[in-house]
């Protein structure tokens, strides 16, 4: 299997442009598995966010993977057999979670993007999934896992009674 990384901000659309660029020379024009492994978060009340909050969460963790997969789609679909994931979170689903409302919005649009993306391109032979884990500790959980009263509210959540692993998300 050929692997290859390369840095890239997607929150910035040019340089999604260059990347996508660079595997479609790279891998001669094929893609078999694009992961949408991004996320940031401020966490704030809701009357508190500011117009660049909310245009920093959205451009980063919605606009860039939308633009990815649009972008990518003819290089998915020329592998035949290919798939796309998205890393999202159980702040956009089926509980609160108090992570603020513009990052649980824009997982929620994940989901559903999912969702919608495999039933267009399944005939294409691409598969859409979505890992949506709970706390894990990623720099940006243990920023608010820190504080040990809220650390014991997550857990008194949590059925396993720990913080997740990233190794679980990433291997399961």
């Amino acid at each position: 299997m050929d692997v290859r990384g390369a840095i890239c901000d997607v929150s910035d659309r040019a340089q999604r442009l260059e990347l996508v660029a660079k595997v479609t020379e790279e891998f001669g024009g094929k893609l078999d598995i694009l992961v949408n492994n991004v996320g940031t978060n401020i966490r704030k009340p809701t009357v508190d966010y500011t117009e660049e909050d909310y245009s920093t969460i959205m451009r980063t963790n919605l606009e860039s993977a939308y633009h990815l997969c649009q972008v990518c789609q003819p290089l998915l679909a020329a592998s035949g057999n290919s798939c796309v994931v998205f890393n999202s979170s159980v702040a956009g689903g089926p509980t609160a979670m108090r992570s603020g409302t513009l990052y649980a919005m824009t997982k929620a649009a994940l989901n559903q993007l999912t969702k919608n993306l495999a039933c267009e391109w399944a005939g294409a032979g691409i598969r859409v999934n979505t890992v949506a884990p709970w706390y894990t500790a990623t720099d940006l959980a243990l920023q608010v896992l820190q504080n040990e009263s809220f650390k014991a509210e997550v857990l008194s959540r949590t059925p396993m009674r720990r913080i997740g692993q990233p190794e679980e998300v990433a291997d399961s």
